[in-house]
């Protein structure tokens, strides 16, 4: 693999897990807002520890590019079903969008799934 690759890989997986490590902080802070959320669609809400500790030890684990396959196979599955559960409305041009963005989410973690975390990652560093 050459640096740019190596550069790009990296650069990926800190945009990508950023958004879900900041999306885990922003429900810490908002609990309650989040909860009524969740529970608004069906969910209860006392999952949110679960989402929030997932979002964002797996943001992480992508970061450092650790277990990096099977964590992005996971945030894709998140993200089509978060597309799933709060974005169905597709009547509505505003959930539509954001349906969308879950979709690309997911498509990005595909990506990341089928390449893997590349050299400059923990899981290249365990490999003997």
């Amino acid at each position: 693999m050459n640096a740019s690759r190596n550069l790009a890989l990296l650069a990926g997986r800190i945009l990508i897990a950023a958004l879900f490590i900041y999306d885990a902080y922003l429900m810490v802070i908002g609990w309650d807002g989040t909860a009524a959320y969740m529970e608004k669609f069906g969910l209860p809400g006392a999952l949110l520890p679960l989402v929030a500790g997932c979002q964002f030890i797996g943001g992480v684990a992508i970061v450092l590019g650790f277990q990096t396959r099977l964590a992005a196979l996971a945030f894709a599955v998140y993200c089509l079903s978060t597309a799933l559960v709060f974005h169905h409305d597709l009547g509505n041009g505003g959930e539509t969008i954001q349906a969308g963005k879950d979709l690309a989410i997911a498509g990005g973690f595909l990506f990341l799934a089928a390449t893997g975390a590349g050299a400059w990652s923990l899981d290249r560093r365990a490999r003997p």
